[in-house]
Protein backbone atom coordinates (compact mmCIF):
# COMPACT_ATOMS: atom_id res chain seq x y z
CA UNK A 1 0.00 0.00 0.00
CA UNK A 2 1.42 3.42 -0.82
CA UNK A 3 2.09 6.44 1.23
CA UNK A 4 -0.29 8.93 -0.05
CA UNK A 5 -0.14 12.73 0.11
CA UNK A 6 -2.99 12.78 2.17
CA UNK A 7 -1.75 10.66 4.90
CA UNK A 8 1.65 12.87 4.86
CA UNK A 9 -0.56 15.85 5.36
CA UNK A 10 -2.76 14.64 8.12
CA UNK A 11 0.18 13.10 10.07
CA UNK A 12 2.01 16.98 9.96
CA UNK A 13 -1.44 18.11 10.69
CA UNK A 14 -1.25 15.86 14.21
CA UNK A 15 2.22 16.87 14.99
CA UNK A 16 1.36 20.60 14.64
CA UNK A 17 -1.36 19.63 17.19
CA UNK A 18 0.89 18.61 19.26
CA UNK A 19 2.90 21.33 19.43
CA UNK A 20 5.87 20.34 16.33
CA UNK A 21 7.70 23.37 15.25
CA UNK A 22 9.50 21.26 12.57
CA UNK A 23 8.74 18.04 10.82
CA UNK A 24 10.90 16.40 7.72
CA UNK A 25 9.63 13.97 5.75
CA UNK A 26 12.71 11.33 5.04
CA UNK A 27 13.32 8.26 3.85
CA UNK A 28 11.23 5.46 1.38
CA UNK A 29 7.58 7.72 1.82
CA UNK A 30 9.72 10.48 0.34
CA UNK A 31 12.20 8.71 -2.27
CA UNK A 32 9.42 6.16 -3.20
CA UNK A 33 6.12 6.34 -2.02
CA UNK A 34 4.44 3.71 -3.82
CA UNK A 35 6.68 1.57 -2.45
CA UNK A 36 6.81 2.73 0.89
CA UNK A 37 5.66 0.28 3.94
CA UNK A 38 5.75 3.35 6.56
CA UNK A 39 6.13 6.54 7.28
CA UNK A 40 9.74 8.12 8.38
CA UNK A 41 9.49 11.36 10.15
CA UNK A 42 11.87 13.68 12.18
CA UNK A 43 9.94 16.15 14.43
CA UNK A 44 11.29 19.19 16.70
CA UNK A 45 9.43 21.19 19.28
CA UNK A 46 7.63 17.67 20.98
CA UNK A 47 9.19 16.54 23.90
CA UNK A 48 8.63 13.50 26.72
CA UNK A 49 6.02 11.78 26.78
CA UNK A 50 4.57 13.68 24.36
CA UNK A 51 6.84 13.04 21.33
CA UNK A 52 5.82 9.70 22.23
CA UNK A 53 2.45 9.61 22.27
CA UNK A 54 2.07 11.58 18.82
CA UNK A 55 4.28 9.03 17.35
CA UNK A 56 1.32 6.39 18.60
CA UNK A 57 -1.57 9.03 17.64
CA UNK A 58 -0.19 9.35 13.74
CA UNK A 59 0.03 5.41 13.76
CA UNK A 60 -3.59 4.88 14.13
CA UNK A 61 -5.03 7.89 12.35
CA UNK A 62 -3.05 6.79 9.43
CA UNK A 63 -3.19 2.81 9.50
CA UNK A 64 0.33 2.20 9.05
CA UNK A 65 3.83 2.45 11.14
CA UNK A 66 5.54 5.21 11.70
CA UNK A 67 9.00 5.64 12.71
CA UNK A 68 9.34 8.96 14.72
CA UNK A 69 13.08 10.68 15.07
CA UNK A 70 13.57 13.94 17.85
CA UNK A 71 15.43 16.52 16.16
CA UNK A 72 16.60 17.82 19.48
CA UNK A 73 19.22 17.15 20.88
CA UNK A 74 21.32 16.77 17.69
CA UNK A 75 23.19 13.73 16.06
CA UNK A 76 24.78 12.59 13.42
CA UNK A 77 21.57 10.73 12.30
CA UNK A 78 19.56 13.41 13.26
CA UNK A 79 21.43 16.13 11.32
CA UNK A 80 21.35 13.63 8.31
CA UNK A 81 17.76 13.82 8.19
CA UNK A 82 17.95 17.34 8.35
CA UNK A 83 19.80 17.57 5.50
CA UNK A 84 18.88 15.30 2.84
CA UNK A 85 15.14 15.10 4.12
CA UNK A 86 12.16 17.06 2.85
CA UNK A 87 10.99 19.73 5.25
CA UNK A 88 7.17 19.97 5.57
CA UNK A 89 6.63 22.07 8.25
CA UNK A 90 8.94 24.67 9.88
CA UNK A 91 7.64 27.36 12.43
CA UNK A 92 10.31 30.04 11.65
Amino acid sequence: MPVTDAQIEEAVRIAREYGATRVVLFGSAMDCPEHARDLDLAVDGVEGWEFFRLGARIDRALGLPVDLVPLDPSTPFSRHVERWGRTLFHVA
